[in-house]
């Protein structure tokens, strides 16, 4: 089952002007895995994850003390 869509990630990449296969080439994914994520299809799954290992979003994908530039990426 679809979690909530991700607008925000849909947004910020209308923003710089990315469709979405531009965006998966960028980062060394498919346009569907991208689609994928946009409508919500990892949500679910990203969230029983983190409760299976009794961690967070932020534990699993962000290190602490490192401030991420998006302009650097």
């Amino acid at each position: 089952m679809p979690g909530k869509k991700n607008l925000r990630m849909k947004a910020a990449r209308a923003a710089v002007g990315l469709s979405q296969a531009d965006l998966a080439e960028a980062v060394g994914v498919t346009r569907q895995t991208i689609g994928l994520i946009e409508a919500g299809g990892y949500n679910n799954l990203c969230v029983a994850i983190c409760k299976t290992l009794h961690v967070t979003l932020n534990d699993l994908f962000w290190e602490d003390g490192i401030d991420v530039d998006p302009n650097a990426l």
